[in-house]
This record gives structure tokens, sequence and C-alpha cells, in this order.
């Protein structure tokens, strides 16, 4: 039988690898630039970290970790036959593998409080695990790439945030949006239309205008046990245009009973008013919600403009995510780069660079013993330039060399034969120009930088 692989996960191919470090690796260089530090926590944390933090939902979707040894020691017969999966789980698996990074950060941040210093700026780029139902771009194990900023309620953090996103997306040469709300203004229109106590479910309605239309959200909205003439309320704010300015004057008009409405203006305005020099479009969306009912304050989602995709960025700030592990009142902003669907705009667009997308800059073809001996010299002194080389391991047809070359897309190849080695020379072979030349070692060197 043919060996597989779980569903939901996949195996990557070398090029496929290529790519998604050059993603990586670009999103890293910028949190770097921006002072943020990386820190990695454990694949698999204890259930009690894990369990209850995503809602009853999220709890469905933990995967559970089954303890060694006799996990059957300490179970009645009739626990057994009761066949009650959660609660045999909970007798047997302690660990579960982590979900996000976020709980888990949240988790170190409390563990190790008085090693940090405030504000906290870090990053961390590890996969995560949901035992979700596979479907198309839904894997039950995917990379996220986070950044946060633990321990400041200063709105400069929401600031750099965004122009990371700008940068990260400017380097990669995709157009995006970058949309902001706040959860603020979002309750400032539910206490506006008298429905302050049905914050969730409008927030999880209108969050989904893009994908269902609105006369859907509008039906859901209804389902929720919304009033009609609440609903009627809404419409002006779901349909609202303009330009970002215009709209956050109308929304100081609509909330101006409301002191928690004004205050999320009132921060919109602060963080639009920094971004003027943004390569990329802003936009102030007041039907985005995010999800996430641990969001406070601001929250920002990035949307692609050249491809049609969800959105491939998204975050907000949250006001006592520590206060589940019982350090409350610990302020964090954070933002999550999808990179899987980076991955895939990426593709679509063909804005990979070529030399992201190649690990070997130069092939010594093998023509012998006395030959490979002299290129074992040449590529010591070509890596330690700091150039990636290889040497074909057997001394074969040129052919078959030249066409590991070619699969391989390696841009130069180096010929070394009785000539070369009396002149102390390479004989360098562009691979696309079909050129050769003969070159020191010296030579060779400054023409492959």
């Amino acid at each position: 039988m043919k060996p597989s692989i779980p569903k939901g996960t996949r195996d990557f191919s070398a090029e496929e690898m290529n790519k998604r470090n050059y993603i990586f690796n670009t999103i890293k260089e910028v949190y770097a630039l921006y002072g943020f530090q990386q820190i990695e926590t454990p694949a698999m944390e204890n259930l009690s970290t894990l369990m209850g933090k995503y809602g009853e939902e999220g709890d469905k979707l933990l995967f559970k970790i089954q303890n060694s040894g006799d996990y059957f020691r300490g179970i009645t017969d009739e626990q057994l036959l009761s066949r009650d999966a959660a609660k045999l789980a909970s007798k047997f698996c302690e660990k579960g593998l982590r979900y996000d990074l976020t709980v888990p950060f949240a988790r170190y941040v409390v563990q190790h409080r008085d090693e940090l210093t405030l504000p906290f700026k870090r990053y961390q780029i590890q996969p995560v695990w949901r035992a979700d139902r596979p479907q198309k771009g839904r894997y039950r194990e995917f990379y996220q790439c986070d950044a946060d900023v633990v321990g400041s309620t200063s709105l400069l953090n929401e600031v750099e945030l965004m122009q990371i996103v700008d940068t990260v997306f400017s380097k990669f040469g995709v157009r995006v949006c970058i949309k902001i709300n706040n959860r603020k203004i979002l309750s400032g229109i539910a206490e506006m239309i008298g429905q302050a106590d049905k914050i969730v479910d409008i927030t999880v309605a209108i969050d989904k205008l893009d994908k269902i239309g609105l006369d859907n959200v509008n039906a859901e909205l209804a389902e929720s046990g919304i009033p009609a003439d609440a609903i009627e309320k809404l419409q002006p704010i779901i349909n609202l245009s303009g330009t970002n300015a215009e709209k956050l004057a109308t929304m100081k008009e609509v909330l101006k009973e409301s002191e928690t409405g004004l205050k999320g203006v009132e921060e919109c305005e602060f963080i639009l008013s920094k971004l003027d020099g943004l390569k990329n479009e802003v936009e102030l969306d007041l039907t985005l919600a995010r999800g996430l009912n641990y969001y406070t304050g601001a929250i920002f989602e990035v949307k692609a403009l050249d491809v049609e995709i969800g959105s491939i960025t998204g975050g907000g700030r949250y006001d006592n995510l520590t206060g589940i592990f019982g350090l409350p009142g610990l302020s964090g902003v954070g933002i999550s780069f999808g990179a899987d669907r980076i991955f895939d705009v990426l593709n679509q667009l063909d804005l990979y660079p070529k030399d992201a997308m190649t690990s070997t800059k130069i092939l010594f073809v093998n023509f012998g013993e006395k030959e490979a001996d002299f290129c074992l010299k040449v590529l010591q002194q070509v890596r330690m330039a700091g150039i990636s080389a290889e040497i074909y391991p057997d001394s074969v047809k040129m052919k078959k060399q030249m066409s590991y070359a070619n699969a391989k897309h390696i841009p130069y190849v180096a010929l070394v034969g009785e000539s070369e080695m009396a002149e102390n020379k390479v004989t360098l072979k562009d691979m696309e120009s079909g050129e050769q030349r003969q070159l020191s070692v010296h030579e060779l060197i400054a023409a492959l930088f």
C-alpha cells in the first residue's frame, strides 16, 4: 500500500519551500526592522491552558494528545461503556496541539512576566493545528506569522503595525487595501439602536457582508432576535460611503450620545492621521467586525486588490488577554499574516523574485578524479565568499550533469578540464544565454555576485 499523509496536511517540495521561506524571511526582516523579537512556544500545551479559550466550537477543534502509559487506569467500566468521548478524553488526555499562537503567547507572558521588559514586542512564526473538516484553502496544519505588543496602550503601536503591513506588502509587490475599524464604534452603534446586549450577534452578522451580501446579513440579524426598527437604523451605517474623513464626521454625529462610540471614532481618527505616507490604501470600514470577541479597540484586516481571496492579514487591540491566566489589565495589540494565502497571491500574480527561487548558484561539472580535486579547492573559496555552489558527485556523461543543472534552475555551470587546470582557471557557462568565458577564481567570484 502506498504511504500517505493525514487529510488536511501537506508536503512542501523544495521549490515550494523556497517560496515559503521567501515569505517568512521577508516578514521576519520587517518585524526585526521595527524592533520585534522572536520567541517560540511548544507545539503542545497543557489542555488546561487551551480549553475554554476559543469558545465551545474551538474546544471541539483542539487536537488532544493521549497520555502515554496505561491511560485506562483509574477509568471505570461504567465510564468506558458510556462512550462519552468528551468525558473520556478529559480522563486520558492532559495535553493538546496549539490551536493558535495568541493563547500560548498570553501564557508565555504570564509565566515569564518577571523576565520581560514592557512594552514587550514579540513575533512568532510557527505551525498551529485545528481538527477542522479539510476543504480548499482550509488545512488542519498551517502556519501563523504573529506580531504583538503587550504592556502599552499607546495608539502609536497600532500605527506601527499598519506601517509593518504596508512595508511587507510593498516588498512583495502586492497592492492591498488596509481596512480599519474599532470595536468601540461597533459597541456604540449597538447602544444607539438599543441593542447593546446583542453586540456579538451584530458584529458576527455584519462581518459576513462581503461573503453573503446585505439581504442575508439582515436576515441573520432578524434571526438573532434584533427587531426590524433596529435593523432599519443599521442600514445607513452598513452602507456608509465617502472618504475616511467624511465617514468619521458622519459617525461623530450618529454616535454623539455614546461615549464609548465617540472614543472609538477618536482612536480611528488618530491612527488614520498618522498613516499619510503609506504606499497602500487605508480605508475606514464600519462593517469590519472580525469574529473574535476579545478585541476591544482598533481592528484591522487586509485585502489583496488584484486577486479574489479572503483576508490575508488581520488583527486588533485586546485589553485583557492575559486576564484568562490571572494577570488582568495588560493591554496588547497584534497582527497575523496569513502565510498560506499570501503564498497563493504571490503564485497567482507571479511575484516571486528569481533569485529567491534558486538555491544553488553554480554547479561544477565532474570530469574525473583530478578535475574534481581541483574543483573542490575552488568550491571552498566560492562558498567562503557566500555563494551557494555544488559539484556533481559522479563523473558521468556531461548531458546528464547539464540536465541536473536545468532541473534545479542553476543559472551557472563551471567547466574544468586539462587546459583550465594548467592555467589555474575555470570556464564559466551562463545557462540562459549559453555564453562561456574563462576566468580566474577571483574573477569567477566577482562574476557571480
